[in-house]
């Protein structure tokens, strides 16, 4: 089995990111088949890259400019059985690629995905982050599996999929998530949700699969870190979770969803408020945070599902 590990950049303000990620991709255990570095559409930042890793495939984004677009023509310029995405501001840990592959052994199995750790440029969590919204920073939370298990969709920027697989559905949606980022500043996300979702609708029996032993570290800025992100986010999410539902049905798109909101929210909750009278006033903010987030993404759904009938009134 031979993987092409796909790095998406953009700006040379992740420099130091981007380098601190082809090394953890160059010191794995098993070593892939070939690093991609898809540049979106930056020049200069393309000309630099291919200067510096001469033995990379570093190619310019053939598609719509952003997330999307890059991982498409990833898909597109991979050789390998299986395209191993990595962000351009993530660390793996070296048995990451191996832990991937192990996953497609199962011929059933189409996409794995790994476990994700924040690394907060502040040291530490905030005492007032709700470890359930890990997924505002990119990261695996608490709702999601603790063990190797079957999940609807996995997390883009630690997944692997069987590359034909890829252009079998046509790939990822380039008018969802950050693929719009250049028309609207919002952190918007979910483009690999709608792919599992679709991926899984057009071929019955196909399996998605967590793999915690598939572990990278990704880096949170102080910026993201902040109250005002963590609500922007929630709210960004909102409105990604509209244009899912439009596109592969609100039932298979907010099935994870609804148990998320009924289940793993009202505990956390309870957990922060235990905390709290316990003598961790922290505690308090966590559970308000909870609230907050769950208020914003529903918030951004609603506008968002309202934008939607609108257009096509």
């Amino acid at each position: 089995m031979k993987s092409s590990v796909v790095i998406c950049v953009y700006t040379e303000e992740r420099w130091e990111d981007i380098r601190a990620a082809v090394e953890s991709v160059e010191r794995q255990r098993r070593r892939p088949h070939e690093v991609i570095l898809v540049v979106d559409h930056n020049p200069e930042l393309h000309l630099r890259l291919k200067q510096e890793y001469p033995d990379a495939i570093v190619v310019e984004n053939t598609h719509e400019k952003g997330l999307s677009g890059g991982k498409n023509t990833g898909a597109a310029t991979a050789s390998g059985d299986i395209v191993a995405y990595l962000d351009d501001d993530a660390v793996a840990e070296p048995g990451w690629l191996e832990a991937l592959e192990e996953g497609f052994q199962d011929p059933t199995v189409v996409g794995v995905g790994g476990l994700t750790r924040p690394l907060w440029a502040t040291g530490r969590r905030p005492r007032w982050f709700p470890p359930e919204f890990d997924w505002t920073v990119g990261c695996t939370y608490v709702g999601m599996p603790t063990v190797r298990s079957p999940i609807r969709n996995v997390m883009g920027g630690n997944a692997a999929f069987r590359r034909h697989v890829v252009a079998e559905v046509g790939g990822f949606h380039t008018g969802i998530g950050r693929s719009v980022q250049g028309r609207r500043s919002r952190p918007l996300g979910c483009e690999e949700t709608e792919f599992c979702i679709r991926l899984s609708q057009r071929l019955p029996g196909a399996v998605m699969l967590f793999q915690p032993a598939a572990v990278i570290g990704h880096k949170v800025s102080e910026q993201r870190a902040r109250f005002a992100y963590f609500r922007a986010r929630c709210y960004a999410e909102g409105l990604s979770k509209a244009l899912v539902a439009s596109s592969v049905g609100a039932q298979d798109g907010l099935s994870s969803e609804r148990a998320y909101a009924t289940r793993t929210l009202p505990a956390g909750v309870l957990r922060g408020v235990g905390a709290a009278l316990t003598g961790d006033p922290s505690g308090l903010g966590r559970a308000v945070a909870i609230m907050t987030g769950l208020a914003w993404t529903g918030w951004g759904y609603t506008v968002g599902t309202a934008r939607l009938k609108l257009g096509r009134s």
